[in-house]
């Protein structure tokens, strides 16, 4: 029976680019895999035939000679032009390499990760900072349950004079193959755990694990300018590798505290200011603090109404990496006099006795735009 074109087999046209040939045969792997498809011999063919296009059509070279001489290529019969590729291109030349990616798929992605194997793990730890300390930056000592590495055995897990030994399961490789049908499947060690060593002779203070539980104090540098969910990462300060395998990493995650008198936009800071009945009509001088400390003098122009913004220009926050400061807005709120006392009463009825539409523009505005409303309703 004559093969099939490859091309053909894969479902691709002949001018297909590599990342088409690599989509094509991972869909049609993942269909016709024998795992997928248990007893079916027809299924089994197919993924053979599957496999034996892409192994040539992915190497340039033997896609060339495939081109130009077909199947007899790689079968000895092409001639003279031909001759030597079947044994220089032989199928299975580069087996390995054609299920890598089949492979992560299939295992979960760690096809190729063994020397992260022992890898300890990462770790998180959340603080909360002030926001003068987001402004200024501080030195922080946190405390961070964790493992460490075993000091009675340097964290290799044996017992004092005693040395890990090969695994007799998979003789130091750290996985185990089986055959299922066609296809070979590699598998982590069950009796090591992918380590490729085991323990006999365990020690006893951590139990052959090569690490033990332990609190430790760190000391973190915190830059000014850090934001809400800013994250530090501090390599090698995670759980310590099994058997002397790499520290993880420990990231520290920061969250300001709200601030009783600061609201903070990115590098700007506000802040909402009552002044006095009046001093909003009056105008006068208010004092009012700065994060970094200090004061700032602030004047105030007769009429002022609630919502006047001012702008302290640099008082704000400073940016990350000398990125400059923000500035910082105060806000007013007209504070409305309350508790009067009989004499106040009166002095602020003669007060309106004797004012009129100029000195409160906006209440007279708005109220003649409501009697036109009434009028235009009446008609």
């Amino acid at each position: 029976m004559a093969k099939r074109c490859y091309y053909e087999t894969l479902g691709v046209d002949r001018g297909a680019e590599p990342d088409q040939l690599k989509s094509a045969f991972r869909k049609l792997a993942m269909k016709y895999h024998p795992d997928r498809n248990p007893g079916d011999e027809d299924a089994e063919m197919r993924f053979k035939e599957i496999n034996e296009a892409y192994d040539i059509l992915k190497d340039d070279q033997r896609r060339a000679a495939y081109d130009q001489f077909g199947h007899a290529a790689f079968d000895g019969t092409g001639g003279a032009g031909a001759r030597g590729f079947g044994q220089e291109f032989g199928f299975g030349s580069s087996f390995a390499d054609v299920f890598d990616d089949l492979f992560s798929d299939f295992m979960g992605g760690g096809g190729r990760r063994g020397g992260q194997r022992n890898r300890g793990s990462d770790l998180r730890y959340n603080l909360e900072i002030s926001l003068e300390d987001a402004h200024s930056g501080k030195k922080v000592d946190i405390h961070v349950p964790s493992s460490v590495a075993c000091e009675a055995c340097e964290g290799t897990g044996a017992a004092e004079g005693a040395e890990p030994t090969i695994c007799p399961t998979c003789n130091g490789h750290g996985k185990v193959r089986s055959q299922q049908g066609f296809f070979t499947v590699e598998r982590t060690c069950p009796t090591c755990q992918g380590q490729g060593r085991i323990i006999q002779d365990p020690c006893e203070i951590c139990a052959g694990t090569g690490r033990v539980q332990k609190d430790r104090t760190l000391s973190i540098n915190i830059p000014e300018g850090v934001e809400e969910g800013t994250r530090i990462r501090l390599a090698g300060e995670g759980e310590a590798g099994v058997r002397g395998g790499s520290p993880g990493d420990l990231y520290v995650f920061l969250s300001v505290a709200p601030h009783e008198i600061f609201q903070r936009d990115g590098m700007d800071l506000f802040c909402r200011v009552p002044i006095s009945f009046t001093t909003a009509a009056l105008g006068g001088q208010m004092e009012i603090p700065t994060l970094g400390g200090g004061r700032a003098r602030i004047s105030v122009p007769e009429g002022t109404q609630t919502g006047k913004q001012f702008r302290l220009k640099t008082k704000g926050m400073p940016g990350l990496r000398g990125q400059g400061k923000g500035d910082l807005y105060v806000q007013t709120i007209v504070e409305t006099p309350v508790k009067l006392t009989r004499k106040q009463k009166e002095l602020m009825k003669e007060f309106e006795a004797t004012s009129d539409s100029k000195n409160n523009p906006q209440t007279a505005g708005f109220f003649s735009k409501v009697k036109q409303f009434w009028e235009e309703l009446s008609d």
